[in-house]
């Protein structure tokens, strides 16, 4: 099991390479289109996972974490290395903020046509795109700096909880070929549009990245790349509205279509799938023969595709559930008509005249009445307390034993331990992420320290025992709970806190006292002890994580990040 980095951009993505067009479509002489390319981020135990590259391929730059390109754009994370160039996180130190960086030699083959995709596409400046900021050779490397969309959802990450609602497979249909078709008309084409490749903003608006340039990285090239990139639309609609790929390799997280039956309608593979949206989907998809149930034209650039989303009824988004309020309930101080049942037609409402003021002299004698019954009352409880309390002041000592021993019973409230410091606690391999240890007890439940990404779960073991931060709580105190936030949720998250003797334990964990395990498959792990443990460091450490699909740019897999932790005693 090779155990690779979490983070992830679509150039890296070629699970399930499958030609969205015919077999006419041809790659370059070095294979890339046809080659599985994967993340080679791994840890030194790690198997090795790529496919070999071309012997002509260039030799990708060495850099590392912290180089500066033309003095303004800071590397921080490798996240793609394949072929000769590779993808990384970056600072732009002059605008602070995050961007994306691809870098690849002067020399590379395909050096000059990355250039031109890349200006070609800047020049296009659509904001259902991500933009292209800058395209540059200089010291013998070409570099593609482009926008990073942290908040941004994969299309991958949303389909792995399940299909699409119509409404949203509809709205990403028509947002998709409608980009795509004016890129078309300004003579450029994505020809490797898949679910990575499509993100969704926090305001559901859908913007494509790699237009051009990921074609372009791989040396992609089509005779037919308005059919390429409808194709693909028709592609993603399919996958939106059954979970499934339509070919006969998984891919993306989701299962192909059965071998040799062909390719079967959204609606016949899954029930309760929208009839337009599926019909749709086939014109778009129509290859070796295949059209829609209605036998409809195929739509064969994207133009064509705007064009039929257009004849189609609007789909409308469901009606959100209301929750019916409770029954009003009339009081005898409401003097209004909310609240009482209607009165039939052509019924006079009676208007009720509010009562007299008590102005006469009757009414002056109650009301002194009232005041001396209230002040008498008043009075005689006064008395009545004060006595029952010199009643108990003069009980005798049994009756404050018993009080006593019943204090005595009653659970001690918890207490929050304050966290002096942490490290990560490292048993084999190397570490997950050992300067993100802070942000688990930085109060911010936004930041998190995160595990790699494995291959197998959620058992790590016997790849690596675990993983594990040890935290010092200053001095010596007695643990007895810890609650743990987690940034994925499902089956399954595994945690036992263990008391230890210092940052850097040498005991092995089978010779660590343990405190408490918990198990969950919420965003959430509760760790009690059976008794409190006094010590001054305690490990937690992590043996089982769930399963989760692509987030941003951290790639599917087994992974877990925590983002919470608090000990009480």
């Amino acid at each position: 099991m090779a155990e690779r980095s979490t983070a992830a951009v679509d150039v890296a993505d070629n699970s399930g390479d499958e030609p969205l067009t015919a077999k006419a479509e041809q790659a370059t002489a070095d294979g890339v289109a046809q080659t599985r390319e994967r993340d080679t981020a791994v840890d030194e135990e790690a198997a090795e996972t790529d496919e070999p590259t071309s012997p002509k391929a260039a030799k990708p730059p060495e850099l590392h974490s912290g180089h500066k390109l033309a003095r303004r754009y800071r590397l921080e994370e490798c996240v793609t290395r394949l072929d000769g160039f590779s993808s990384w996180r970056a600072v732009d130190e002059k605008l602070r903020r995050a961007v994306g960086v691809h870098l690849l030699p002067a020399d590379h083959p395909r050096a000059r046509s990355v250039l031109a995709a890349a200006r070609s596409s800047a020049l296009l400046g659509d904001p259902r795109f991500v933009q292209v900021l800058d395209a540059v050779e200089e010291n013998d490397l070409v570099y593609v700096v482009h926008e990073w969309l942290p908040d941004a959802t994969e299309l991958t990450a949303l389909l792995a909880a399940g299909p699409l609602e119509a409404h949203d497979a509809y709205q990403l249909t028509s947002q998709v070929a409608q980009a795509m078709a004016a890129a078309h008309r300004e003579g450029l084409a994505h020809l490797r549009l898949t679910p990575s490749a499509v993100l969704r903003t926090s305001s559901g608006q859908y913007r494509i990245r790699g237009l051009a340039v990921n074609a372009a990285l791989r040396g992609i090239s089509s005779d037919t790349p308005q059919r390429t990139d409808t194709e693909a639309i028709g592609a993603l609609l399919y996958a939106a509205l059954t979970q499934r790929w339509p070919y006969e390799d998984d891919a993306y997280g989701m299962s192909g279509l059965p071998k040799g039956v062909g390719l079967i309608a959204p609606d016949q593979v899954r029930a309760g799938v929208h009839r337009g949206l599926s019909e749709l989907a086939m014109r778009a998809l129509a290859n070796d023969g295949a059209t829609a149930s209605r036998q409809e034209p195929p739509c064969t650039t994207p133009e064509e595709l705007v064009k039929a989303i257009g004849e189609m009824p609007r789909i409308r988004p469901p009606e959100p559930a209301f929750t019916a309020p409770p029954e009003y309930q009339r009081t005898t101080y409401q003097q209004g008509t909310y609240g009482r049942p209607a009165a039939g037609p052509g019924a006079t409402q009676p208007v009720q005249a509010p009562p007299p003021p008590l102005q006469s002299r009757t009414g002056k004698a109650l009301k002194w009445a009232v005041s001396a019954l209230l002040i008498a009352a008043l009075g005689l409880g006064s008395w009545q307390l004060a006595d029952a309390l010199m009643d108990r002041g003069n009980s005798g000592d049994s009756g404050t034993t018993q009080n006593s021993d019943g204090d005595k019973n009653l659970p001690k409230p918890s207490k929050p331990l304050t966290i002096e410091n942490a490290q990560e606690f490292v048993v084999k391999g190397g570490a997950q992420d050992a300067d993100s240890v802070q942000k688990t007890y930085d109060g911010d439940s936004s930041t998190y320290w995160r595990t790699k990404t494995f291959n197998d779960g959620p058992r790590l073991a016997p790849y690596k025992p675990g993983v594990g931060i040890v935290y010092d709580l200053g001095s010596e105190k007695e643990v007895s709970a810890a609650s743990i936030g987690l940034r994925y949720g499902g089956n399954h998250t595994s945690v036992s806190l263990y008391a230890v003797d210092s940052l850097s334990p040498s005991q092995s964990i089978e010779s660590m006292k343990k405190i408490g395990t918990g198990n969950t498959s919420t965003k959430t792990s509760k760790v009690k002890a059976g008794s409190p443990v006094k010590t001054r460091y305690v490990l937690l450490w992590m043996t089982d994580v769930p399963k989760s699909g692509t987030d941003g740019y951290w790639g599917a897999g087994y992974k877990q990040a925590i983002t919470d932790v608090k000990f009480t005693s």
